[in-house]
Order: structure tokens, then sequence, then C-alpha cells
């Protein structure tokens, strides 16, 4: 060893002489417009050295002593290759005297390997990465093992950020969270295997080792599943272009991933954090407290939040043919009826051309009761004989009348189909700042998936609300959806991302549910991955690629596009018929009719035997022309001519 040290400190003071010479010599020959094989060295020289060369520059331009220079480089360089040729001797005689050898050393036994050139030793070394651990925070992770010459990698080293990509057939670990139609599950064939989807495990835990041993052996046949949907087929895709291959998982407590009371981060971002898993793939939603520990990659699916609510079934009430037109329509239309008919008896006994006793001795009177059942008449359509009033301004009026109950009539047949055969409603809820949502009253329940952004949202936007429906939030999607649907309805509104929603909504064969109010809280999916993980760029590029080619429309257009509501179409047309529910109420309004009918009866039989003999004879309240044509004569002719005009006989 101390040989070979000698050899390389003379080999190296040899070459620096050298150099300086060269670089004298070069100034020389140029100033001297000589010709010499060692031009071309000390020109490649002379960058290296410029201190050198300013010094040269003093120098004498005598041709003598450039070649008094020239020789005594080229002693230097003889003297430069020979001890080159030493130290490779030694360093040959040094390789030979350790081939073979071993020997006992702190750490356990060493020996070198000349055919592997190798120096192998028995004990095993653990090769760590600092990454965020489950609270967040900087820990070491072990992410490869080296013993007898060779380093085995672990998952973890993605995370350590070296390389630009990814190594051809590198395995990864992928976890998931069922979430339609993002991933669906469905039971493996008879063989155990997935004809269509990728074989996944639901292992209901997330300890790395118990993951390990399951990948490892694939013995447990009950906790394999066939997982398929929007973000598998995606995951495919990225598999194939980047070249890997992954082991899918379901994470084990079924949650997106949020800090717990007790510090440590649960779901998809706990595994990610611990290691566990390498990549988090499903509708993962982009928010700034698991991006503080996580890296998402570029969003490949833009959503918000939405309200799902379901309709109300209600048989329709009596007066549901009164629904095309609002109550205050209804009394706008009686009080008009009857201002009309005063108006054209006010006309017509004002003019000297009216059905009047003034008005060119007619026999027949227009009085208020003729205005009115003129009025009914042309409101309903009646064809039967009325009398109708003979001066030109009543005329007009009445003609005025007939265009406002055209009109109305029309507006009531346009509008009687839309609102009798859609009579299921919806919770009225006009979005997420609904005086409904923020001061609950008379038992509104509501509620979202623990633990999930929509939740987070709340909880940093709408901490009042939050508090209040903690105690209605469910644990997945699908429990939400099912509380709405029950009968009597558990939740009266339902709280989570619209991509999710929309798809409950599409695929409800009986379409009792609706989302409401406009979209708020604008968030993306991405792939979650751990934080410095070469995934994130090289995944991100593929999914922005996929975006342009339209890759993602298609996977859109294959999740999405079923038919609404399931069955909808065919509802729709059953329910154009309408059943005597929807016309229970006219039924009931001419049973009271006919009743009504007969009080009127009677009360004309009262007035007959008791009213008319006290006014005949008190002489008073004799004159009803302009009221009653009937009432008048009733009171100024004959007592034995009255019952004939009651009963409707002419009067001779």
């Amino acid at each position: 060893m101390n040989r070979l040290g000698i050899c390389i400190c003379l080999h190296v003071q040899t070459i620096t002489s050298s150099l300086s010479l060269s670089l004298s010599l070069s100034l020389s020959l140029y100033l001297s417009l000589s010709l010499s094989l060692s031009l071309s060295l000390s020109l490649s020289l002379s960058l290296s050295l410029s201190l050198s060369l300013s010094l040269s520059l003093s120098l004498s331009l005598s041709l003598s002593l450039s070649l008094s220079l020239s020789l005594s480089l080229s002693l230097s360089l003889s003297l430069s290759l020979s001890l080159s040729l030493s130290l490779s001797l030694s360093l040959s005689l040094l390789s030979r005297f350790l081939s073979n050898t071993s020997f006992q050393g702190s750490t356990g036994a060493v020996r070198v390997a000349p055919a592997l050139s190798q120096v192998l030793s028995s004990q095993l070394y653990h090769v760590w990465s600092l990454k965020r651990g489950p609270l967040g925070q900087p820990s070491w992770v072990t992410v490869a093992h080296w013993t007898t010459g060779r380093l085995q990698l672990d998952g973890g080293l993605l995370g350590l950020g070296v390389g630009a990509g990814l190594g051809l057939g590198q395995r990864l670990r992928v976890v998931t969270l069922v979430e339609h139609p993002f991933v669906f599950t469905r039971e493996v064939d008879e063989d155990g295997l997935c004809p269509a989807g990728q074989l996944c495990l639901d292992p209901r835990t997330n300890r790395s080792y118990l993951l390990d041993s399951l990948f490892l052996h694939n013995t447990y046949k009950d906790l394999r599943k066939c997982c398929y949907g929007y973000v598998i087929d995606l995951l495919e895709k990225l598999s194939e272009d980047l070249k890997f291959t992954f082991d899918l998982y379901i994470v084990g407590d079924g949650k997106y991933g949020a800090m717990s009371s007790t510090g440590r981060w649960t779901g998809l971002v706990g595994d990610l954090l611990s290691g566990t898993a390498d990549m988090a793939v499903t509708s993962f939603s982009i928010n700034s407290a698991r991006s503080r520990v996580i890296d998402f990659t570029s969003p490949f699916y833009s959503t918000s939040l939405g309200i799902l609510v379901r309709s109300q079934d209600t048989s329709a009430p009596i007066g549901a043919f009164m629904w095309p037109l609002h109550w205050s329509m209804w009394v706008g239309i009686f009080v008009t009826l009857h201002l009309t008919a005063l108006f054209l008896t006010v006309y017509e006994w004002n003019s000297p051309f009216g059905m009047t006793p003034h008005g060119r001795n007619r026999l027949r009177v227009f009085s208020y009761s003729s205005a009115l059942n003129l009025c009914y008449a042309i409101l309903f359509g009646r064809t039967v004989a009325t009398k109708t009033p003979k001066c030109w301004t009543s005329r007009f009026l009445m003609n005025l009348w007939a265009i406002f109950c055209l009109l109305v009539l029309s507006s009531y047949t346009a509008n009687l189909a839309a609102v009798m055969v859609g009579e299921k409603t919806f919770e009225q809820v006009s979005g997420i700042h609904d005086e409904k949502l923020h001061h609950p009253s008379r038992g509104f329940r509501f509620g979202t998936v623990r633990e999930s952004s929509a939740e987070d949202y709340m909880r940093k936007s709408f901490s009042a609300m939050h508090d209040y429906m903690r105690r209605y939030n469910q644990p997945t999607t699908p429990d939400g959806v099912d509380m709405l649907k029950t009968d009597p309805p558990l939740l009266d509104a339902f709280i989570m991302d619209k991509a999710l929603l929309d798809y409950e909504v599409s695929i409800d064969a009986e379409c009792k549910l609706a989302t409401v109010g406009k979209p708020f809280a604008i968030e993306g999916y991405g792939i979650g991955v751990a934080q410095g993980s070469p995934l994130t760029a090289n995944v991100s590029e593929f999914i922005s690629r996929y975006k342009s080619e339209g890759y993602m429309d298609i996977l859109h257009e294959k999740w999405y596009k079923v038919v609404p509501c399931g069955k909808r179409v065919f509802t729709n047309t059953e329910n154009l018929s309408m059943g005597i529910d929807h016309f229970s109420g006219l039924f009931v309004m001419l049973c009271v009719g006919v009743v009504g009918a007969i009080f009127t009866l009677a009360a004309e039989h009262t007035f007959y035997h008791l009213a008319l003999p006290r006014l005949r004879r008190s002489h008073t309240l004799t004159y009803w022309l302009h009221t009653s044509q009937k009432i008048h004569r009733a009171l100024n002719t004959p007592y034995e001519d009255v019952g004939k005009e009651l009963i409707g006989l002419d009067h001779k």
C-alpha cells in the first residue's frame, strides 16, 4: 500500500511540471513560427493553465530556448508514462492480493468475490427514506434491503424521487375505495378470476405486513373481489402506457381520509403516509388539508358539491283541478265576473236602448241575475238560452269579457295536464344558502359522508350547519342515498359530490331522487401518491394527454350515459292517464251543488210562503225589476198569478 502511494505522488508531480513546460513551449513555438508535433498538446493544455500563459509572454523569442524546452517536455512525458505503468502494475498486484480474501469485520464476515467484482457481507442492511408518517410528520420508512451483495427494492423506493420515471416491470400497490360509478365490486368466478375488471382484495385492514402476506401467498379466496369502473379503466390505461403492474386492494376502514381525534390520518391518506400503498385511485377529492401531507396528480374529473332530495309522493287532493291557476287568480276571476255583471246591468238600465221598462217599452228586462247568468255562460262555454244586453255599451263590455274568458280557459287547459301528471313534489331547497339548512326547523334532517371532502368543506365554511348535521352523517354514499329512499325517509337532504349524486339519480328506477339548487364548492378528483414521488409528474402528463385525446370523454360516456331514472320513459307514458283522484274535487263540487240546490229550493218555498205575503201587505220594497224580474212581478201581480210567475209560465 505504501508503494502505491509513492507512485501516485510522483506521477502527479511529473504531470504538473510537464504541463507548465508544454505551455511555455507552445508560446515559444507560436512566436518563432516553427512547426512541431508537440504544438497540439500544448494548445490543449493552454486553456487550463492561463497563469502559465501570461508568464510565458515575457520570455525571450529565442529559438534555442524553445528547443531546450521541447527537450525538457519530452523527458517529462517519458517519466509520466513510466510512472503510470508502475501504478497499473501496483493495482493489479493489489487486486490479486485481495481476491478470495475473507476476514471477520466489526459488522460480520466480509469476503471479496473476484468473479462478481463485489464485496460480500453477511450483515443485513436496511435502506431508509424520509417520508411523512401517519401523523403528517417526517419519519423514516424502510424502502430497500442490502445483503450478500444484492440490493432488494421495496415499493417505498418510488417515493425517493430517483430517476425520471418508472422502471420497466415496476410493481405498485394501489389502494381504492368503492364509489359508484368510479369503482364497483362483484364476486369472482368459480376459478377465482375476473373475466372483466381487475382482481382486488378486500382485506378490511391497512396493516402493511398483513397485506404483504396476503398478496404474497394469495390463499384467502374469500377476500378476492373483482373491481371495475371508471377509475379502474383509467388505472389499466396508465399501467399499459407507463409499463408498470399493480396489486389492488380496497381501503380497510372504508374512508377517504381525515385527521382523527388522535392526530392520525385515516383512510386512503393514512395508507399513503404509512407507505402501505404507492397510489390511491378512486373519486379522491383534492383539497388543501390532504395536499399538505400527500401529492395529487392533475385532476382527471371536475365536479362540485350538490344536494340530493327525494320526491314526496302525495295523493291528489280534492282541489287538484284548481292547481293550474293560483288561488289569487281564482279569486280574481270570481270578483271580476260579478263586477262585469254589475256593470252590464248598470249600462243596460242607463241606456235609452237597454232591455228595461224605459227602453222602447220592452216586456223582458235585463236584470242583475240575467247578467250573472250571461257571464257564467260565457266563462264556461254554456250553450243555453240567455238574455243578451241591447245597448252598445253593454255589448262591448260583454265581448271584452268573452276575450278574457277565452285566454283564461286556454291557459287553464294548457297547464292542467302538466300540473296534474307531475304531482310529485320535491323538498323545496334552493341551495346551500337555504334557510332550511342554516336554521333547521320542524325536524329537517340532512347529512353527508363522514371524513369526506364534503364534510371538510362544511366544517370550514358552515360550522354551525356542520355541528347540526354530524348526527345524520353516514359512512358511505350508498348509505346516505338509502336513508333518503326509505319509507318514511330518514333524511330530507343529502350533501355529497355532484358526480356521485348524478349517478345515483340516473340509476333510480322509481325516479324519486333529484339534485336541487346550484352547484357549489368546485373541486376535482385526482390520483393520490406519496410526497416527492415521481409518479406525480409521470401520471399527470398522461392524464393531460388522455384529456386532449378524448379518452376521458370516452370513459364518461361509458359509465354515465345510462337511461335517466331507469324506467322514466315508461313511467311518463303511464302517468298521462289521469285517474278519478285528479278530479275528485269536481265530483265533490257537483255533490255540493246538488245539496245547495235543495237548500235553494227550500229557501224559495220559505220566501214564497213567509216573506212574499208580508212584502205584499206592507207595500214596501216592491221594486225588484233591476234585480229579478220574477220577484218583481210576484210582488206586483194578483196573488193567483204569483205561482205561475215563479214556475216560469208566461204572464198574460
